[in-house]
């Protein structure tokens, strides 16, 4: 079961730094001795799930994408009657994302039932700045990580509305913790306003929901009202996501 775990926490590392890390960055995220961190590098490497670069660092395996591809279609399939909830709460589309390497990807969604709503499509992936869903995302990550992924990601321009700058950015991290949601006000396209929460495993936010549509719909809506229902949802979606759940 050791090796299990820290084989876990090896890939989880890897995923924190963005999908490729040295094996002194591996050693720092997870406090492991430099032997034990290469032989199970090791194995993963035969495995397909890490794979090594020419300059030595290692990064995820494409043995990954067919464990990750079915394991969000099963957890879109167990987020399903949640979004659902938030259709009937806020009368607006309900989105599920996550996180992979630097972009937000929609794994799933129930549409309004209004004729003019707004469609993310599953599948489609953003980078996170300009979105709620990716603001929650990375609120409550390290600082230093969230940095270094808007450094690296550049945080262009969607609308006059997108914030484009660290400071900024992290300033607006705060807000989110504080308050315990985040807005995304005709951020990534005009006319569209979100609302997103967190979804918990425990202390780690591993996924965000929200509900999206039409500008002047969203803002007549009681913001903190609604995120606080969206908070109940979201935790009882965590809760079944739990381990202990199991």
């Amino acid at each position: 079961m050791q090796s299990v775990e820290r084989a876990l926490d090896v890939l989880e590392a890897l995923a924190e730094q963005g999908g490729e890390a040295s094996l002194s960055e591996i050693a720092a995220r997870t406090g492991l001795p430099y032997g034990t961190i290469h032989r199970l590098l090791q194995t993963l490497l035969s495995r397909g799930y890490v794979r090594q670069e020419s300059d030595r660092r290692y990064a995820l395996g494409g043995g990954l994408v067919r464990l990750g591809g079915v394991a969000e279609g099963m957890v879109g399939v167990w987020a399903q009657p949640h979004l659902t909830r938030m259709v009937e709460l806020s009368g607006e589309t309900a989105n599920l994302a996550v996180l992979e390497g630097d972009f937000i990807v929609y794994v799933a969604q129930v549409p309004s039932p209004r004729r003019l709503r707004m469609f993310a499509e599953v599948g489609r992936r953003v980078l996170p700045h300009s979105t709620a869903v990716g603001k929650v995302l990375l609120a409550w990550r390290a600082a230093h990580d969230a940095v270094t992924l808007l450094e690296r990601t550049g945080m262009p321009r969607r609308t006059p509305n997108t914030i484009t700058a660290t400071g900024p950015m992290l300033a607006e991290f705060d807000v989110v913790r504080d308050r315990g949601y985040a807005l995304d006000l005709g951020e990534e396209e005009l006319g569209v306003h979100c609302l997103a929460v967190p979804v918990r495993d425990g202390d780690r936010v591993v996924a965000a929901m929200s509900v999206s549509g039409p500008a002047e719909r969203i803002d007549a809506l009681d913001r903190d009202e609604l995120a606080r229902g969206m908070l109940k949802i979201a935790d009882a979606f965590g809760a079944e996501l739990s381990p202990a759940a199991g």
